[in-house]
């Protein structure tokens, strides 16, 4: 009789060589893809910048910004019923610093800046008006604060900050409220409202999209949101940078900005790549070995490729990328007089209704989110550079000049306190009558609270004398 063949223990050793080949090449790719994740070398191979995954990019998606009302009416002034001269009307030198434009002066000199105040009050509208029960229901996580209006001042109920970083822009958030109150002409009678607050990146890091929750930026079908101006512009000062307040970065590139013969044609970007891997390493790809190109990762712990934000507006052409989320350096870039190149946007700040890619008031460049059309936009730009200073000119006039202004920004804090002050629809106390203390503390005390005491506020168990 023939004996079985001793085949089976050959195969099975052939299936575990399998095994572990697929096994380590798995293990290869999913380190490889990390690895092009987390680090700021300038090069990767371009294969592996095709295997970063999206993520959080989403770079299949983007914000169109349809404007309701016309940028073109911005040279708009108040009239006398009794007279079609323009009594009164906005002048950057003027006005651009003065934060007590009544609501009248504010709607002539910003159309096109309320939109999303606009867009929220209608959907709150459409969905019920809010209350102190709908608040209750958002848990206040670290990087959110509670806080309400009573005859006009700012009082805050709790406040949670994950370190100094969460503090500080807290604390920015507040100051900036407080100030659009302090250049409120009626605050005095002014509606109470009560509302939270986040100052993370992004809005499901702390809270769920249907919550009327005041951000920074939001993606297009986080509709219930509020859309607030971010906290550097009152200051913005950490370990890496100390840059100060918005209106002072103003001050230094409006000192020391060269002329427009005098720019490098180049077009310049300085980033960390491990933010927004997929985004950042398509734009150092499509700049590499171009004559127009200085686009660098930086290395803050060696202090490479570290350009000042003055320095920037020493190029024609600035690129602008999303990080995680939105990114706050858009306004720093548009504070030159330089071409803002930017790829289709999927974060929505406040003034980006006043974006505009084409026709005569057009105020940067926009390409698609692989960059892949970079070259395409920028070699035309490059040889006739006048193009490209009219859109230079035209991002001053826009932004720097009308749009970004302290007077621009503390009226857009009173039209988002009117907006949702009329969709709001419960009464505030200042006093819980249960449980006997005040349910908020006012802002000026509470800016004089140490560091540590803002990490984690509750009103109800401040310090007795604090209340």
């Amino acid at each position: 009789m023939a004996l079985p063949s001793c085949s089976f223990p050959r195969l099975k050793r052939g299936l575990l060589l399998l095994l572990c080949a697929i096994t380590t090449l798995s293990c290869s790719i999913i380190l490889a893809i990390w690895y092009g994740m987390n680090t700021d070398r300038e090069y990767i191979h371009p294969m592996l910048t095709q295997l970063i995954p999206a993520g959080h990019c989403a770079c299949q998606t983007s914000t169109t910004f349809e404007c309701s009302t016309c940028l073109s009416c911005s040279d708009t002034g108040l009239r006398d019923q009794s007279s079609p001269a323009p009594v009164w009307r906005f002048d950057y030198r003027l006005d651009g610093r003065n934060q007590a434009l009544d609501q009248m002066q504010c709607q002539a000199a910003f159309p096109g800046l309320f939109e999303d105040v606009a867009r929220g009050e209608q959907y709150w509208r459409s969905h019920g008006a809010l209350s102190t029960e709908e608040l209750d229901t958002i848990p206040i996580k670290e990087g959110m604060a509670r806080a309400f209006v009573s005859h006009g001042n700012l009082h805050v109920v709790s406040a949670r900050a994950h370190g100094e970083d969460h503090r500080r822009k807290i604390l920015g958030v507040l100051s900036s409220i407080h100030r659009a109150l302090a250049g409120d002409g009626g605050r005095a009678v002014r509606r109470d409202f009560e509302f939270v607050f986040s100052v993370e990146d992004k809005v499901e890091d702390v809270t769920l999209p249907d919550h009327p929750v005041w951000v920074f930026a939001r993606t297009p079908t986080e509709e219930a949101v509020w859309l607030m101006p971010d906290f550097s512009f009152w200051a913005w000062d950490n370990d890496n940078n100390a840059m100060g307040p918005y209106d002072q970065v103003v001050d230094r590139v409006e000192r020391l900005d060269i002329p427009w013969s005098e720019k490098k044609p180049q077009l310049v970007w300085r980033g960390k790549p491990s933010f927004a891997p997929k985004l950042r390493r398509a734009l150092l790809e499509a700049a590499r070995d171009q004559p127009w190109g200085d686009v660098k990762q930086v290395d803050w712990a060696k202090g490479t490729n570290l350009l000042k934000m003055e320095d920037h507006c020493h190029y024609m052409f600035i690129a602008h990328v999303e990080g995680r989320s939105y990114s706050a350096s858009l306004k720093y870039r548009q504070a030159c007089r330089s071409v803002i190149v930017a790829h289709k946007l999927q974060y929505i700040q406040h003034h980006h209704y006043l974006l505009m890619s084409s026709g005569p008031h057009q105020n940067y460049v926009e390409v698609e989110r692989d960059f892949r059309d970079l070259g395409e936009k920028l070699d035309p730009l490059v040889r006739d550079t006048d193009a490209a200073r009219r859109i230079a000119n035209n991002s001053v006039k826009t932004f720097r000049e009308r749009y970004l202004t302290p007077a621009a920004e503390a009226c857009y804090w009173r039209a988002l306190f009117d907006g949702y002050a009329s969709v709001w629809n419960s009464s505030v106390s200042s006093w819980s009558e249960n449980l006997h203390y005040e349910r908020g503390l006012r802002y000026e005390s509470f800016v004089l609270l140490d560091s540590q005491q803002m990490l984690d506020f509750r009103a109800e168990t401040a310090p007795h004398g604090y209340t």
